[in-house]
């Protein structure tokens, strides 16, 4: 018998940063995190790959720092994905139970979930995630599971998720030719999600607002399951140019003005203080206001979350989140971010750092690895003996197309 602990591994490759964190199976269903590696993301933009060779560079350079500090081979990787492509809708499936005793058992459950994702999708489009929200027996509804059920009709109403077949199997490939096979392709804020979120805050109804580099990323949960996901291909990335080009500056001296010296909130910056800031073409730096910078960056940041709530009331959501806003994500560690998302929103809003795990906390304890930690949670409930949440949960080969190949064969036949 082995008793060695089961090793997992997230990977989140960002428009700005790709991180590798390996964690590590107790035998009490505790996730330690043994291993984290980083590597400025040269070959994405907005989430999705531009650059092959740049990105394997990136996603190679990450897993083998990772590798070095938790002493563990990597074979396989459960991968973050995210992109102004990807898109959210819901959808019911329903079927008769054929038991005669009218028990409902797992292979009614399936069959109705795919009776659910049934759906005519574009063909340059695969479904990546198919969520159940919840499950309805003869008219009743609420039910989570209704499995050992009696009834004569079931019904699922499901959450899917689909994106560009073209951008997930350019992020296959890429992990693929970094030399590493993938587990799984799952939504970056469905993965941030299990970091972040109490199970009491997606009970209660909350928005998950992902706050990257190249995108921001929205996943609302009602009732304990995901009812809406938004993609804004606006992040992180838009302030740091909106910085070089009011301030005069490169694009690297922008990203490091705004790291060390940004805000988002005017309030919080007094009038006396000053910040440097370096030229381009080998003129002298200059001393501005902070002021300046964060008159830059509000905005910028406003616009963003006005987007947000338009989405969140143009499906009528706003009243049904009372658990407000946990925002994460790199971008969202700028202070005043949380005071700034509380007015435009109108809704209570707290940063979301990775929490339910040991090892090296303090290593990843911030908004940045909420993707990599959740995607290690993620994994490590994958591989547990329950069923999956989403529609073939670890059912990624080497090419992304014989996935969606099985899946059109199963909903259209042969």
């Amino acid at each position: 018998m082995n008793d060695a602990p089961r090793t997992v591994v997230g990977l989140d490759i960002g428009t700005t940063k790709v991180c590798a964190i390996v964690g590590e199976l107790s035998e009490g269903g505790v996730v330690d995190i043994v291993g984290v590696g980083q590597s400025p993301s040269e070959g994405l933009r907005k989430g999705v790959v531009v650059n092959l060779e740049a990105t394997v560079r990136s996603i190679a350079k990450a897993v083998e720092e990772a590798e070095l500090m938790s002493g563990v081979e990597v074979a396989s990787v459960y991968v973050g994905i995210a992109g102004g492509h990807i898109k959210g809708i819901n959808s019911r499936g329903v079927i008769a139970v054929g038991r005669e005793d009218r028990e409902i058992v797992e292979s009614d459950v399936q069959r109705v979930i795919d009776a659910a994702r049934a759906v005519s999708i574009p063909m340059d489009r695969e479904v990546i995630h198919v969520l159940p929200q919840e499950f309805i027996v003869d008219d009743q509804d609420g039910i989570k599971d209704p499995v050992g059920m009696s009834g004569v009709r079931l019904e699922a109403e499901v959450h899917i998720v689909t994106g560009a077949i073209t951008s997930a199997q350019n992020i296959v490939r890429a992990v693929n030719r970094a030399g590493f096979e993938v587990d799984d392709i799952v939504l970056a804020p469905f993965a941030s999600s299990f970091a972040v979120l109490t199970e009491d805050e997606k009970e209660l109804g909350v928005a998950l607002i992902d706050f990257g580099g190249g995108t921001c990323d929205m996943a609302l949960f009602v009732e304990g399951a995901i009812w809406q996901t938004e993609v804004l291909s606006l992040g992180g990335v838009n302030v740091t140019h909106d910085i070089s080009v009011g301030l005069r500056t490169p694009i690297r001296e922008a990203e490091q003005i705004k790291l060390k010296h940004g805000a988002a909130f005017s309030e919080l910056v007094s009038a006396d203080e000053e910040i440097e800031v370096p030229s381009v073409g080998g003129r002298r730096a200059k001393r501005l206001p902070r002021k300046i910078l964060v008159e830059i960056i509000e905005p910028r940041m406003e616009e963003i979350f006005v987007l947000l709530a338009r989405e969140i009331r143009k499906k009528g959501y706003e009243n049904m989140i009372p658990g407000g806003v946990v925002l994460t994500g790199g971008a969202s560690a700028m202070p005043g971010v949380q005071e700034l998302a509380e007015r435009v929103l109108e809704l209570p809003v707290r940063i979301g750092a990775p929490k339910g795990i040991s090892g090296l906390v303090d290593v990843v304890n911030s908004p940045s690895f909420s993707t990599g930690v959740g995607l290690v949670l993620y994994g490590a409930r994958e591989g547990a003996d329950e069923r999956p949440t989403i529609g073939g949960g670890g059912d990624v080969f080497r090419s992304v197309m014989n996935r969606m190949k099985s899946w059109a064969k199963e909903v259209f036949g042969d």
